[in-house]
């Protein structure tokens, strides 16, 4: 049962990732039905005003003491790095006397810190992955998810991923009818589908040989069209063999893998900024039907065409 959540904020904290667990854990529902809960926002020391990553101040009214007895303990993120010790003992302390600990975005470095992610999946923002996972080995970060729950510690991705972590805690421990009443005052979906790689810009890769830079600018006109390992080595005049591996070389990946990526770039383009089905849609980027688009685009992307579109959908071209 949630009756209490301690709101951890730290120097450096992100004020939008603390506003995420004021919102759901601390506007006061009950004239709608909901269960209270009490919120209680604490620091290393009550009174003492932290700076934040926005050039302002926030004064918690609750110290470290504030952890102790609390069903869930969530902690925003924040740029810091190094922990006082105090701080990660009262976290130890409160995971060992049963609270589940929540951290939104890069609050997981607390609980890493605290040595609460040893041996647990989690994850935390795209752009922090490589040195959460570089500061705390033992831990299995999956960076492709929105959160992960593993029982008593659930970790957020990055900024609104926090929501939907937050949301996920009040859907387990007080039911579909509370969240969905929480999730209609703020507008946003009790659930949604997919995972951060939708959210993760896909670079393509730079190409530095001369041979192999004018066939791939090439290419990239030409999506549409079918291409053979053969076909682009003749057009760069090099044999199939140099070509794939200068081609290994230069992009770090094969000439298969590399067209695949851009055509479901194109995609991405297309279902954000056209009116095209995705039959239409598969047709322009050359994977010929909608069953090879989904399948492609579903594993690069991490959800369907359809999903994509409804969450990324522009003005139309």
């Amino acid at each position: 049962m949630l009756r209490s959540v301690a709101a951890l904020v730290l120097p450096s904290v992100s004020m939008f990732e603390f506003a995420t667990l004021c919102e759901v854990f601390g506007v006061d529902r009950t004239a709608e039905g909901l269960p209270p809960i009490d919120l209680r926002v604490c620091g290393p020391v009550a009174g003492r005003p932290l700076r934040t990553g926005v050039g302002a101040s926030l004064t918690p009214d609750h110290g470290l003491e504030g952890l102790a007895g609390a069903d869930l303990v969530a902690i925003a993120a924040t740029h810091e790095r190094e922990f006082a010790p105090d701080v990660l003992d009262a976290v130890r302390a409160a995971a060992g006397a049963g609270a589940t600990v929540l951290s939104v975005c890069s609050g997981s470095f607390v609980l890493g810190a605290a040595g609460l992610l040893d041996g647990r999946r989690c994850t935390t923002h795209w752009l922090h992955v490589d040195e959460l996972r570089e500061r705390f080995p033992r831990a299995i970060v999956d960076p492709d998810v929105l959160y992960v729950d593993d029982g008593d510690v659930i970790t957020s991705a990055g900024t609104a991923a926090g929501i939907d972590a937050c949301l996920h805690v009040v859907r387990r421990e007080l039911g579909s009818a509370v969240v969905n009443t929480i999730a209609r005052r703020m507008v946003v979906a009790p659930q949604r589908d997919g995972g951060q790689r939708q959210f993760v810009e896909q670079p393509i890769p730079e190409c530095t040989a001369d041979g192999l830079a004018p066939v791939l600018d090439w290419v990239l006109e030409h999506l549409d069209d079918e291409h053979s390992v053969s076909d682009l080595a003749r057009r760069a005049r090099m044999s199939d063999r140099s070509f794939a591996r200068r081609f290994v070389a230069e992009t770090g990946t094969t000439p298969h893998r590399w067209l695949t990526l851009q055509r479901v770039l194109l995609a991405q383009r297309l279902l954000e900024d056209t009116t095209l089905g995705v039959d239409d849609v598969a047709a322009r980027c050359g994977f010929g039907t909608g069953a090879l688009l989904r399948h492609h685009f579903r594993r690069v992307v991490g959800v369907a065409p359809v999903d994509y579109r409804r969450t990324f959908r522009g003005v139309p071209a």
